[in-house]
């Protein structure tokens, strides 16, 4: 999550030299009741730590905490007050869940246009110093709230990216977990989900089994059947993992459901592939 606030220079990081072209899956953020035991597992099933938490989604009734895996990020964020979005999320999907997809791009302004093109809404317009973010709107997206977003000089994987802190890259371990090869959307209806999210990243859709995908720079999308009664949303995340035995082992010694390919944290389901 991030701040709906305006108040960086126009423009912001889309001035100056712009990078080549990129779209690329830096973040996934996760919904719960209750903030501090999800991190707690997440951390320690992932041999991961937690690297920014950012006072400015106060303003939308949450508090959240981000951690690194590899050069992408998971969040999770959760209500402070009655009344809130995520609050209205959790009971709309029954519990903890998969709440948002999170790109990172070079530059804004071609995104404002292409979205205005095809009639997608951009809900929340974000800034902030050398931050610049567009959160769509759901009801035109469909699936999970989708974000794009830029931070000066973030073309760089291992550079600035402003949701995760001054100093994220302190907080990388990666002994177990390397980053994230991709996500899963679940639908009734998931070829029209996956067209909708193909026109609007202006990326080819394909069929695969029972499923569709559409491919960003370094991630794959995938939109699936549902199959757990809980409705449209984001139901899992594919890991790109070193060492998938110890995950499995610390999330059955915490209580938690495991596969042999998966296991879950937050209601969502954390597919185990190798790095």
């Amino acid at each position: 999550m991030t701040p709906n606030k305006t108040d960086g220079a126009p423009g912001g990081p889309a001035q100056g030299a712009v990078p080549a072209p990129f779209l690329r899956l830096r973040q996934i953020c996760l919904v719960a009741r209750e903030l501090d035991a999800v991190v707690q597992d997440l951390c320690a099933v992932f041999g991961v730590q937690v690297c920014h938490r950012d006072p400015e989604v106060g303003q939308f009734g949450l508090h959240n905490a981000l951690m690194p895996f590899g050069q992408q990020f998971l969040e999770v964020v959760a209500p402070v007050r009655e009344g809130t979005t995520a609050g209205r999320y959790l009971e709309r999907r029954g519990g903890d869940g998969g709440y948002m997809v999170i790109l990172d791009s070079e530059a804004l302004p071609r995104w404002r246009t292409h979205v205005a093109d095809i009639g997608v809404r951009i809900a929340a317009p974000l800034a902030l110093g050398d931050y610049e973010g567009m959160q769509l709107h759901p009801r035109d997206t469909g699936g999970a709230l989708l974000e794009i977003n830029t931070t000066l000089n973030g073309s760089d994987l291992d550079g600035p990216y402003w949701p995760a802190g001054a100093h994220w890259q302190q907080h990388v371990s990666t002994a177990r977990v390397a980053g994230f090869a991709g996500a899963v959307l679940q639908s009734t209806q998931p070829q029209a989900l996956a067209e909708r999210w193909s026109r609007i990243l202006q990326r080819p859709v394909r069929h695969s089994g029972r499923q569709w995908e559409t491919a960003v720079d370094n991630a794959v999308l995938r939109f699936a059947p549902e199959t757990d009664g809980r409705g449209e949303g984001l139901a899992a995340v594919v890991l790109r993992t070193h060492d998938a035995a110890a995950i499995r082992a610390t999330a059955q010694a915490r209580g938690l459901p495991v596969e042999t390919n998966s296991v879950m944290v937050c209601g969502v389901r954390f597919v185990l592939a190798e790095d």
